[in-house]
């Protein structure tokens, strides 16, 4: 599919002390030489965040020493790859990670843990309240980085244009609102198993491709002013899980 979106403009970040709640003291740079794209960064955001530790999520908020390079000359493969972890990193230094680690498991006292044994993986913003998210759809893992599962309001609202990060492979990540639609749907009917329910999107498994016309493919992407990129939408699956082209080891 080509698409054309009218009057995107060049994406800046605005680095600025947080309005309210928990405090964030952002530090980022990014360098554009040798064929690459280079963010370092302490992970911490550019806008205000909810209280960390909290009821859904055991993790105190801390600054880290990251730097993600990603080529200025992606290159797109015969089929995309699926990536788990951080998948990408905004301008402002906060990695980019939809997917996470928990998995539905009854015998656990928050009934999810590390265990993969059920096969029902537990899905970010479709779990946002147990996973302790704020309102920038983020949260704190167990190293103390700060993180986005979905679309972080706090954060667009210091972005001017579109492009809101890189993906691990260098193509751009994109936010357009509902001009971009994701091709994932919730699947009918109940689970087989497992945590039993209806699909409500609490869990990965509860999400299907079907795809359409004028749908993003299965990884969020499309073609944007003649080029490829990725998009963040505001429903499943908020950012690509999975890559067209070469991971950076940096996102490792």
């Amino acid at each position: 599919m080509k698409r054309v979106f009218p009057a995107l403009l060049a994406a800046t970040v605005t680095v600025s002390a947080p309005a309210a709640g928990q405090a964030a003291s952002n530090q980022v740079s990014i360098e554009k030489a040798n064929g690459r794209i280079c963010i370092s960064t302490n992970g911490l955001p550019n806008h205000s965040t909810g209280k960390f530790p909290n009821k859904g999520n055991p993790h105190a908020m801390r600054a880290q020493r990251a730097r993600y390079c990603v080529t200025q000359n992606p290159a797109k493969s015969g089929s995309p790859r699926a990536y788990k972890g951080s998948v990408g990193v905004a301008l402002n230094g906060v990695a980019i990670r939809p997917a996470t680690a928990d998995y539905w498991d009854p015998g656990s006292p928050r009934k999810h843990s590390r265990d993969r044994s059920s096969g029902w993986n537990l899905e970010g913003i479709g779990a946002r309240k147990q996973l302790g998210m704020d309102s920038s759809n983020a949260h704190v893992d167990e190293r103390g980085l700060y993180h986005y599962h979905g679309v972080p309001s706090g954060y667009l609202k210091t972005v001017k244009g579109t492009l809101v990060g890189y993906a691990a492979d260098g193509f751009e990540i994109h936010y357009v609102g509902k001009q971009a639609k994701s091709g994932w749907s919730l699947k009918k009917g109940t689970r087989p198993n497992g945590p039993g329910g209806r699909y409500d999107g609490t869990y990965v498994e509860d999400w299907e491709y079907t795809g359409g016309s004028g749908k993003l493919d299965r990884c969020n992407g499309d073609t944007l002013d003649g080029k490829f990129v990725y998009f963040a939408t505001t429903t499943y699956p908020f950012y690509p899980r999975c890559l067209w082209g070469q991971a950076s080891a940096d996102f490792r």
